[in-house]
């Protein structure tokens, strides 16, 4: 399993960017992609998250400016990023959740970096 992410970059405040993270060598049902940021000397945290039929769930400091959105027929999600701020820079890493049976297994991408100039 593979995943490769794209679309980061340096933008100024009120920007906007959209990170792509398209999964390879899947060969089970994906349950569940999403991106996660860490910003410098910080844990990592969740930015949003969506299931395969679509429910989303999104930190409360971006609800309103992301959108997160997936082709689950490509493996693909995405995530629009509007109106960015400062606090949104850092590393941002997607992932994919895939059941096999009754085992949950995840994968991580190898992160994209967004740096936000005020």
């Amino acid at each position: 399993v593979q995943l490769q992410a794209s679309g980061g970059g340096l933008v100024q405040a009120g920007g906007s960017l959209r990170l792509s993270c398209a999964a390879s060598g899947i060969m089970f049902s994906i349950v569940g992609m999403g991106w996660y940021r860490q910003a410098p000397g910080k844990q990592r945290d969740l930015v949003a998250a969506i299931t395969r039929g679509g429910t989303t769930t999104y930190a409360d400091s971006v609800k309103d400016r992301f959108t997160i959105s997936r082709d689950n027929t490509a493996n693909t999600v995405y995530l629009k990023m509007n109106d960015l701020k400062s606090e949104d820079t850092g590393v941002y890493f997607c992932y994919v959740g895939i059941v096999v049976g009754l085992e949950y297994s995840e994968y991580w991408g190898q992160g994209t970096q967004v740096t936000v100039s005020s």
